[in-house]
């Protein structure tokens, strides 16, 4: 490794989990190498490049011949091949020496690192959210949930009244640590929500007002501002495969409520029960 660059030559297996672990909830880029392949030869400098531009993220290079066991695990059968994690889960792939699709896919998915959330060794759950799954009752024919799954200046609206239940579903188990709710100051952001997590069945508003929340949140105008952080019960969001979200107030009494944005921070399951990580445990948007 040229010591003019960030990138990361793995060993064997127990030094590619180590740095899976240590790289916490930021982007790791896998480049799957062999010394007889010229294609990987070419872009190897553009690699190297990259882990020093884009410092946010972790740079590894894993030669097959060497460590035959990490590419198998992850089928890797042709080279230059490269993997994407965020959270020690593979978000994406791309093989081939194209170093504009590579510097694209980092662009693309190094956001949303510890210092983007705020909340040290989560990460935004946003690629988690299984968006075909999610549904929103009582929202205005004009402003919709994904407005609020996005950063963008359009939002969500109740119809005919303040309240709006949101049922978020995500395509894997995830641990929820915190929220970031965004709203308006002029007295339609949300005040009092009420969580539910795993729902078996749809829930109607009767249900919402009636049934006992796994937490419920009374939100202050402060609490919505653009980087305020709303820190959940952690230990009752260790196994998260849905939440819906019931808003039962707002902030002043209006006709309608106003959501700008929903995030979640946390980290996916998967990579916490993974007998690999196991044995070296203990290492560890927004929007406008």
């Amino acid at each position: 490794m040229a010591p003019s660059d960030n990138v990361i030559v793995i060993e064997n297996d127990g030094h590619f989990q180590s740095e899976m672990v240590k790289a916490g909830a930021k982007l790791v880029v896998v480049d799957f190498t062999a010394s007889w392949c010229g294609p990987c030869k070419s872009i190897a400098p553009t690699f190297a490049n990259y882990s020093t531009n884009y410092a946010a993220a972790v740079f590894l290079k894993v030669d097959v011949d060497k460590c035959d066991d990490i590419a198998a695990r992850y089928k890797v059968t042709s080279m230059p091949t490269f993997l994407f994690f965020k959270g020690k889960v593979k978000v994406d792939e791309m093989s081939g020496a194209d170093p504009k699709k590579l510097e694209e896919k980092i662009i693309k998915w190094i956001g949303d690192t510890d210092s983007d959330t705020g909340v040290k060794g989560h990460m935004d759950l946003g690629i988690f959210i299984n968006k075909s799954g999610c549904e929103s009752l009582n929202e205005s024919d004009d402003h919709h949930l994904a407005a609020a799954l996005a950063k963008g200046p359009d939002f969500l609206e109740s119809d005919c009244d303040e309240q709006l239940l949101v049922t978020i579903a995500f395509n894997q188990a995830v641990k929820v640590h915190s929220l970031k709710i965004q709203g308006p100051g002029d007295g339609r952001g949300p005040k009092t929500i009420k969580l539910f997590i795993n729902l078996t069945k749809s829930m109607d508003f009767d249900s919402a007002e009636s049934f006992e929340a796994v937490q419920t949140l009374e939100l202050t105008e402060e609490d919505l501002a653009e980087e305020a952080i709303t820190p959940l019960k952690f230990v009752k969001f260790q196994n998260v495969r849905s939440m819906t979200l019931f808003f039962q107030s707002n902030q002043g009494n209006e006709e309608t409520t106003v959501v700008e944005y929903i995030g979640f921070i946390g980290s996916p399951l998967d990579s916490t029960n993974m007998e690999e990580f196991k044995r070296v445990a203990g290492k560890k948007g927004d929007r406008h």
